[in-house]
């Protein structure tokens, strides 16, 4: 979920912040931060309250922009008693119940050459390298059950897919240091997937990434960068890969797609709070944000060109396709200084140093040889959810 500061890490960041002798209270409520039993706005409140009580103060410490980061990016209702961000009527039912569509919460993999009998080479899935571990989800199975509740290495993880939307997200699953599983709600916000936690019972919006009724309302995931692309090309990048099988627990079709005549169909099913044509509703679409900045990436531009060379807002990025389907995107500042990319002789290269780097984002020959470029997470899906959510969105090419 999102940082928990703790108070005397804040503190630290002016070397000429004085504070002592804290109240035994206070003392009380850093330990409860350290542990992760209280969140970022536990902190925030607790940081108010010791300005007003001129225990602290916020401007003279330079701690009011941290300040200002651990206040809530939107607006928290209470309705009935209920914690809110959108509005309710806006929540819809999407036909199943709570769990109708179960999710795998006890994922079972095999290795390429078992996973090669039931996957074929044009299957899509989403491919996940992280904590030491890489794993592979195809998208026939996930579009039965839209929530795998997985562990990598000890850390566990969501991997989610929403087939309305063709939104893809991985999310740590951690909240206030306990493990959290994720289910169905059955519902939809913007015709996409509502997910519930089954630690309070709080909706979160799958595009957002965030809890938008509940106790948790406000609460914000962290995201895991991942792939979607062709299995022949994921095992071909990473051979070591173990891929999910079709052994969840529940008789599904898998071999059959129920979702592949609402992918012609230009038609949206459900209701979503902002219609824009500039892109075809259908179309997949990387977006990005950077401190409110909304921005938009055709899929198909991103493959056209292989390297986009780009600024989002004060983010300077560089987003890479050479393998269809897929998109990386980077930070392409290093050491301070801001990289420019290309293609030449079918590899990637920085124009200022000539260095050759691979789709990981690591120069593997060159006078940076070795550097790692800083890879950034974008939420990819078909431009009516990404717009329906981000109606100021730019959209890369527009003039």
């Amino acid at each position: 979920m999102s940082l928990i500061f703790s108070l005397p890490g804040i503190l630290a960041i002016d070397a000429n912040a004085e504070i002592t002798n804290l109240p035994k209270w206070v003392e009380t409520i850093i330990s409860w931060n350290e542990k992760g039993l209280t969140t970022s706005e536990d902190l925030r409140l607790s940081l108010e309250y010791l300005d007003k009580k001129e225990i602290i103060d916020l401007k003279s410490n330079n701690l009011y922009e941290i300040f200002q980061e651990l206040s809530p990016k939107y607006e928290i209702k209470i309705t009935k008693g209920e914690k809110h961000i959108v509005p309710l009527d806006k929540i819809k039912s999407g036909g199943p119940p709570p769990d109708g569509i179960p999710s795998i919460d006890h994922p079972k993999f095999v290795k390429v050459s078992e996973g090669d009998s039931f996957v074929s080479n044009e299957d899509l899935v989403i491919g996940v390298r992280h904590n030491g571990e890489t794993k592979a989800y195809p998208l026939f199975i996930m579009t039965w059950h839209e929530i795998v509740n997985d562990y990598f290495g000890n850390e566990p993880v969501a991997v989610t897919y929403c087939p309305l939307c063709f939104t893809n997200q991985v999310f740590e699953r951690q909240i206030n240091g306990k493990d959290v599983e994720f289910g169905t709600s059955g519902k939809l916000y913007n015709s996409n997937l509502v997910m519930y936690d089954r630690l309070t019972g709080s909706y979160w919006s799958q595009a957002l990434g965030l809890a938008i009724k509940g106790e948790l309302t406000g609460t914000e995931l962290d995201k895991i960068p991942f792939d979607v692309l062709l299995w022949k090309d994921w095992k071909s990048l990473h051979p070591e890969t173990v891929v999910l099988t079709t052994d969840t627990g529940h008789i599904r079709p898998y071999d059959s797609d129920p979702y592949s005549d609402y992918f012609k169909d230009p038609r949206v099913l459900f209701p979503v709070d902002n219609q824009d044509d500039r892109i075809p509703k259908k179309e997949i679409i990387l977006g990005f944000e950077n401190d409110g900045i909304y921005k938009a990436y055709k899929l198909s531009d991103v493959e056209s060109k292989k390297v986009v060379n780009d600024k989002i807002g004060d983010q300077n990025v560089v987003i890479v396709s050479t393998i269809p389907n897929m998109a990386r995107a980077f930070d392409s500042n290093v050491d301070g200084e801001i990289l420019e990319f290309t293609i030449k002789d079918d590899k990637i290269t920085d124009i200022q140093t000539k260095s050759v780097w691979d789709v990981e984002g690591r120069a593997t020959s060159g006078e940076l040889k070795n550097k790692q470029l800083k890879r950034l997470t974008y939420d990819p899906g078909f431009w009516f959810e990404w717009v329906a959510f981000h109606p100021e969105t730019i959209i890369f090419g527009d003039r």
